[in-house]
């Protein structure tokens, strides 16, 4: 039977090596190790090395492994905002971590416009005094991408903010400077071709520091998944929680996987898909691309 081609927005076709590690991991017993044990710090330790390797992640820069982009949209609010976040909105995503902050009842702003075009990026519209600023590499509900040269002129215009990057539909292809951002976050479901059921958050030592802070001002940053408890546990290359230990190891197979293939032959790769897919679509009668 051949095998389909779904047409959404993901989970995306699985990494062509996935099959491969599967059966590693049934001989190995992956799913049924214990998420403390040395076999799956392993696995998390090989996973942080090999994600900082293929995307240039400052080695002082945390990662972190949780349920989802989801969840790591509530986990930024509760650790890195007091009082008053920016989000730019152009999609379903962006709004909705937007509404997140809302029903956190704090102060959040938003730059927003219709779907399938980008909102003004000028940092003068940003207040002043803003903690967070968010943003999407690449709006996975309309494709409309957000410029990176963009997002240093606001860290230029704005060095106190924090600034927070969906890349749920970007990462690993989009080339960023991390050193640029202070949170950074997927799924790895999309570009990376695993199950969906892992989140991966990338936080800076200012991150870490804004989280600190707000403790010490006496509010509240969560319990099991804080910023802070991710840290203690994350140096012991452990998760907070019985997590996606499975998933854990896939990433680490396929992102060595993508090591060895090279991150220009992955980005020209892409390109060349993407020449394919709009060339299609501008050949195609009764078809025309959302955006260009």
């Amino acid at each position: 039977m051949p095998k389909k081609i779904f047409f959404t927005p993901g989970p995306s076709a699985i990494y062509f090596t996935v099959e491969t590690h599967m059966k590693t991991a049934l001989k190995e017993q992956v799913m049924e190790i214990n998420h403390r044990s040395a076999q799956a710090e392993g696995y998390y330790k090989n996973a942080v090395e090999n994600l900082k390797a293929l995307m240039a992640i400052p080695e002082d820069y945390q990662i972190f492994f949780l349920s989802s982009a989801t969840e790591i949209w509530e986990r930024q609010l509760q650790n890195l905002v007091i009082e008053k976040s920016f989000h730019y909105c152009y999609g379903a995503f962006s709004n909705r971590f937007y509404d997140f902050a809302v029903d956190w009842k704090l102060s959040p702003q938003k730059a927003a416009t219709d779907f399938g075009s980008l909102p003004s990026t000028d940092p003068s519209l940003i207040p002043a005094d803003t903690e967070l600023i968010t943003m999407a590499l690449n709006e996975t509900s309309t494709g409309v991408s957000f410029p990176v040269q963009d997002i240093y002129n606001i860290r230029k215009a704005h060095p106190d903010a924090l600034i927070a990057v969906d890349g749920v539909s970007a990462f690993p292809v989009i080339d960023l400077d991390f050193s640029q951002i202070d949170s950074a976050y997927f799924s790895v479901q999309k570009c990376f071709g695993l199950p969906a059921g892992l989140g991966v958050w990338i936080v800076s030592p200012r991150a870490i520091e804004k989280a600190h802070e707000k403790l010490a001002a006496g509010h509240s940053i969560g319990s099991y998944q804080s910023l802070l408890n991710l840290l203690k546990n994350g140096s012991k290359a452990q998760t907070t929680f019985t997590a996606n230990v499975l998933n854990i190891f896939l990433l680490s197979k396929v992102t060595a996987d993508m090591l060895e293939k090279g991150m220009e032959v992955i980005r020209r790769e892409s390109k060349y898909k993407a020449a394919l897919l709009y060339h299609t679509i501008e050949q195609h009668p009764a078809l025309s691309a959302f955006v260009t």
